[in-house]
This record gives C-alpha cells, sequence and structure tokens, in this order.
C-alpha cells in the first residue's frame, strides 16, 4: 500500500475575487470621499448612495476571503469538505452512490445545483462532522428541503427542525447540532434518497464534471490501496 496520499485541491468558484473586490470598494470609498469634499451638500444623497455600495462590495469581498482556501481535498482515501464554519470527512469505501438529482416537477426537469451522496451507513457521519457545520448545514440546506415539500416527498409538518435525541443503531444517544443534524439528514434521504450535499458552489467547474470527477476518485482508490 501507498503511504503518500496525494491531494488534489479545489478551490471554490465563489471564493475568485476576494482581494480584488475588497480594493476595489476601498479605492471607491477613497475616491468618493476626496471629491465629497467640495461637493458634499450638491450631491449628498448620491454619495452616502455610494458609500453604501462600497460598504456591501467591501463585505461581500471580506466573506469570500474568510472562507477557506480550498472548499474540497480529494485523495485516494477519500473526500474532505472544508466550510468557514467546520468540516465533514468521509473514506471512499462509506460512501454508495455519488450522483446529480433531477426530479419532475408538473413536466418540468428540476436538478438542484448540489452533487449528491448516499453513504452506505448513516451512522459513521457523527464522528466524521464538526458541530458548528452540523447546525450550518440544516439551515444552508432548507432549499432542498423546500423542494421535497413542492414535490410532495415531505409534508410541512415533517419538514419542522427537530432537536430530540438520536440513537444510533448501536444504542448510542446523541444531543445538540449533531442530533438535529442527523434527523435532518435522515429526512433528506427518505425525500431525495441521499445523505450529504456538495453545493455547486463550493466547486470549481460545472456540476456534471466534478461529479464524473469524484466518481472517478471514488473507482481509483480501490486501485490505489491494493
Amino acid at each position: 500500500m501507498n503511504t503518500e496520499l496525494p491531494f488534489i485541491n479545489i478551490k471554490a468558484q465563489s471564493n475568485h475575487h476576494a482581494i480584488f473586490l475588497m480594493l476595489t470598494a476601498v479605492f471607491v470609498t477613497f475616491t468618493t470621499l476626496a471629491f465629497s469634499q467640495g461637493h458634499w451638500l450638491q450631491f449628498k444623497l448620491v454619495l452616502i448612495f455610494i458609500y453604501l455600495s462600497a460598504l456591501v462590495v467591501f463585505i461581500t469581498g471580506l466573506a469570500k476571503y474568510l472562507e477557506p482556501i480550498y472548499s474540497l481535498r480529494l485523495s485516494p482515501k477519500g473526500i474532505y469538505y472544508h466550510h468557514r464554519y467546520g468540516r465533514w470527512q468521509l473514506d471512499w469505501q462509506q460512501i454508495q452512490r455519488i450522483a446529480l438529482m433531477n426530479e419532475t416537477y408538473g413536466l418540468t426537469q428540476v436538478q438542484p445545483p448540489y452533487i449528491a451522496i448516499r453513504l452506505l451507513d448513516l451512522s459513521v457521519l457523527p464522528n466524521q462532522i464538526s458541530p458548528r457545520l452540523a447546525n450550518r448545514l440544516i439551515h444552508e440546506q432548507r432549499p432542498l428541503i423546500a423542494l421535497a415539500i413542492r414535490l410532495d416527498y415531505l409534508t410541512l409538518e415533517q419538514s419542522q427542525l427537530n432537536f430530540d435525541p438520536y440513537i444510533l443503531p448501536s444504542g448510542e444517544v446523541l444531543k445538540g447540532p449533531i442530533a438535529a443534524f442527523m434527523h435532518h439528514t435522515t429526512l433528506l434521504h427518505s425525500a431525495l434518497g441521499y445523505h450529504l450535499f456538495l453545493p455547486q458552489t463550493a466547486l470549481d467547474r460545472e456540476l456534471n464534471e466534478f461529479c464524473s470527477l469524484l466518481i472517478k476518485c471514488k473507482q481509483y482508490s480501490v486501485q490505489y490501496n491494493e
């Protein structure tokens, strides 16, 4: 077995241009400040609007800058998802299926902007996700819950957040954010057939292309570790 595990580092498209946006906002602010010295009374409302717009641009750039450098790391051992609020990781052998979702709503085909992952055993997840990220994903994945409701896969009552303890098959009782996330994940699996979802914003290429990359990594991992 090769003990040196090479990584494929993925930098999300949503992280691009962070420095550019912040510098642009600073430049616009100082330029406007210089102009306003002699024209504040004549253009007060316009200048205030420019200041506010520059602030929004700066905050957007800062939010991008604070994201992890790499959103995903792929190795022959597994997949590592990095988020500002934490991370989760999985071995390829723990994954049953990786796919794009295609749902039918009336006469329209709907493809949510996610890559879906189905696990062989959900009970491995609590030890491989941080509590902060678990709590955050519940809220970030509300659009998936809304889609399931729209497709009549879930009722409004079923979609409510569940903060009850979660009992694993081993008998272990989970509480707090991890328990809430496990209930959330179980609900999504019952409705959409998958447990974890990689958002398109975390990827560096089109959904189809990245999904093919993950499938190949999973296939090659078996050969690499032989």
